[in-house]
């Protein structure tokens, strides 16, 4: 072939340079014809009614290394037609050969996203009971992450290996992989640990992606959960950051792990002349059209008493935390306004009584002056 083509080169008497540069602009036309030509395939599918959002997905994720892996792969095939001294040909093949290598990891890593975006569309994630979807999305977003990890990892190793050197020395390293791996086994520990942590949360799930979790003492949501650490938004947009073993290895509270319905309670202290059958009145009232309470649960009882004061707690349900936050605020100022108002001699108040005692040296009033009774205050 090659003899075959230099024949036909001093036949129309094109110089060698001029044909290598005809195959690489043949190389990067052809790769944009194709790919101009599948996207048009795909937009005019969605048309006939496929999904949009998959269509759209695979043209944003899958636009930009199809754009180099498509030329290289035609590249790869034309390289023999080329009219180059062999060093230079082996050192071409060698580059066309990383590049496709980089170009299709990258296009594997940019296609799983494609399929995550496929599924998370076909579940409702905006809905206020979405337990199912912060499942699912919470296993897609580890598994995308391994998946990835390990992509990467395959491509460095298969860039590398592609090398005769480095070959050598990794025939060299895995004769010697007795004594290096336990050493390697002891330095990779805490990441293994992390890494089986990890897969243990995606598939088991103590915590999922918007979990609303109390941990370290702050209340918030998980934003995010990577392969070593989870990130959590506390409800003043601060963000706690926690290695991922401490949600296997410590406790910590979870208040939607099987559903987002919550239960609110609403603690109120009054004087013991309080009416609490007027201030239950006025719970019901105050909750009976509010869009916040989902109609599951309305209770009020006296829950404690002391020397002054009684405890009244109130109990409000909502469809998820957020909504029972706001129930709760709503309801406080609601029953603390309605005894400020219709009962303002019940808010709590201390009282002391002053006693008149014989003290030694000390005159005490005798006669009308002296007090019936004990002088309360």
């Amino acid at each position: 072939m090659q003899e075959y083509i230099s024949d036909l080169l001093r036949q129309w008497q094109l110089p060698k340079s001029y044909w290598n540069i005809i195959l690489i602009a043949v190389a990067i036309i052809l790769g944009f014809i194709i790919k101009t030509v599948l996207s048009a395939f795909i937009r005019r599918n969605s048309e006939e009614g496929k999904s949009f959002s998959l269509v759209q997905a695979i043209i944003t994720h899958l636009g930009g290394p199809l754009s180099y892996f498509i030329p290289l792969f035609i590249l790869n095939i034309l390289v023999p037609l080329m009219q180059l001294p062999p060093m230079v040909m082996h050192r071409l093949s060698k580059a066309v050969e990383i590049g496709l290598i980089i170009t299709f990891s990258w296009l594997l890593i940019r296609s799983i996203k494609v399929v995550q975006d496929y599924v998370l569309h076909r579940f409702d994630y905006a809905k206020a009971d979405n337990l199912r979807e912060r499942k699912i999305r919470t296993q897609l977003v580890y598994l995308r992450q391994v998946l990835t990890g390990l992509i990467l990892l395959l491509t460095i190793a298969a860039v590398l290996l592609s090398f005769s050197a480095m070959r050598r020395i990794g025939a060299g390293l895995l004769t010697g992989v007795g004594i290096g791996g336990i050493v390697v086994g002891f330095a990779a520990q805490r990441s293994l640990a992390n890494l089986l942590a990890g897969f243990q949360i995606a598939f088991t799930q103590p915590i999922r992606i918007d979990d609303v979790v109390v941990v370290e003492g702050e209340w918030g949501r998980v934003e995010e959960i990577t392969l070593t650490y989870v990130v959590v938004m506390i409800w003043d947009e601060r963000r706690l950051i926690l290695p991922i073993t401490y949600f296997i290895e410590k406790p910590f509270q979870n208040w939607t792990r099987t559903g987002s319905n919550i239960i609110g309670t609403v603690f109120v202290y009054a004087d013991y002349n309080l009416p609490v059958d007027q201030l239950r009145l006025e719970l019901d009232r105050l909750v009976k059209d509010h869009p916040l309470w989902d109609g599951r649960v309305k209770a009020m009882q006296v829950t404690n008493t002391t020397d002054s004061v009684i405890e009244i707690r109130s109990l409000v349900s909502a469809h998820n935390s957020g909504a029972a936050f706001e129930l709760r605020c709503f309801v406080r100022e609601g029953l603390v306004a309605f005894i400020n108002r219709e009962y303002p001699h019940c808010l709590p108040r201390n009282r002391t009584e002053l006693d008149w005692t014989q003290k030694a040296g000390v005159d005490q009033p005798t006669g009308d002056e002296a007090p019936k009774q004990p002088f309360k205050v």
